[in-house]
């Protein structure tokens, strides 16, 4: 075996904002980190752009605060179909929308203020239980953090790869240079997915289509979202294109010895919830206090318990995309119930515990479904 060169305290595979908010989270916890990423900042993804007030919240533990001048506020979501308008405030908080690439670019400046050493353009090629080949050279470590994404080469190389995937759909997004005509996100609803409008400034906004059909492309899709297609039909987008492929997976076990998954390594939930970011944020503080007390199993625990929500809230929207006759009954159920929708939507950000949505709220909005 080659003798290691370096060694790191808290080593981390994978510079997106999973990686990133992963490392600061553990040099705020007192450990020397190293990122490493064979790409070059700013890095960009096919996403929605939107962090949820529980992502925001983390963000800020991690030492980043967003605000209206570099970000674009909401104050809610709308679910949106050709019958049905159904739409609810957040209690008390906002979320923001911005740029990911924007967003990378704070989440680099804070591990660097933070002291994290970032190494770019570094390919990984090995991993033992000791180091990683690192551009042909061993690095040591004392616990290594997998970020390298859905597809993750580290998570097979530790024995982690054993896991289920329960649903496969396919993302893509847009820019266009439009003022935000709302104060929220908005998801539009059809028979072949959604598409979720996000404010990213003061004049430009994020579109994201998800669909089950691979073959179906933004241009022709947006045409089926009668509402969205008269506001944008006719304007030109920015030529930043992107796909991805979006999954709800889940994994048996996160973590191994000295060895932790993180970000959608560790598992991934459909992009309809849009808590992607949020979930990567709150899964590095999680992992922080498991690193500082010595035992991974922890993390194990607090990563069950942070994905359980939006796994549950992500299958009943996969349900709405699924039959779209139970979609229109659910919308205009909500629709015709504001409070109900309001109640979720807390459900959905954690201000609301799951064991006080109250079971006359769900007998009512039941109800409603068998009477739309």
């Amino acid at each position: 075996m080659l003798e290691a060169k370096g060694k790191s305290e808290v080593l981390v595979a994978g510079g997106g904002p999973a990686g990133l908010a992963a490392a600061i989270a553990a040099r705020q916890a007192g450990f020397d980190v190293a990122v490493v990423d064979c790409a070059q900042p700013p890095i960009d993804k096919a996403c929605g752009e939107g962090i949820m007030p529980e992502g925001l919240a983390a963000l800020r533990e991690l030492g980043i605060t967003l605000n209206s001048a570099i970000a674009a506020p909401f104050r809610g979501i709308s679910f949106v179909d050709e019958h049905s308008r159904a739409e609810a405030a957040f209690s008390h908080v906002v979320g923001y929308g911005m740029r990911r690439t924007a967003l990378h670019q704070l989440l680099v400046q804070r591990a660097e203020e933070t002291g994290v050493s970032l190494r770019w353009k570094a390919r990984i090629t090995g991993l033992t239980r000791q180091g990683l080949c690192i551009n042909g050279q061993f690095t040591g470590y004392r616990w290594l953090i997998c970020a390298d994404g859905q597809n993750s080469r580290l998570r097979r190389l530790a024995g982690l790869d054993h896991g289920r995937c329960t649903s496969r759909r396919y993302g893509f997004r847009r820019h266009y240079k439009v003022a935000p005509w709302f104060g929220q996100v908005e998801v539009h609803w059809a028979d072949c997915g959604q598409m979720y409008v996000t404010p990213v400034s003061q004049d430009e906004i994020c579109v994201a289509f998800v669909t089950r059909h691979r073959q179906l492309r933004f241009d022709h899709a947006l045409a089926r979202f009668p509402a969205l297609h008269e506001r944008l039909g006719n304007v030109a987008p920015e030529k930043d294109y992107l796909g991805a492929l979006t999954t709800t997976r889940e994994f048996g076990r996160v973590q191994s010895q000295n060895i932790a998954l993180a970000g959608e390594a560790s598992g991934s939930i459909d992009a309809v919830t849009g808590q992607g970011l949020s979930l990567a944020f709150r899964q590095a503080l999680a992992l922080a206090d498991a690193l500082r007390a010595g035992d991974l199993r922890e993390y194990q625990a607090a990563h069950r318990r942070i994905a359980r929500r939006p796994r549950l809230m992500s299958a009943l929207m996969l349900a709405m995309d699924r039959y779209p006759a139970l979609r229109r009954r659910a919308l205009h159920a909500l629709a015709s119930d504001p409070a109900a929708f309001a109640r979720m939507l807390d459900l959905h950000t954690g201000a609301l515990p799951l064991r006080e949505f109250g079971l006359r709220l769900g007998i009512a909005l039941g109800w409603q479904l068998l009477a739309a």
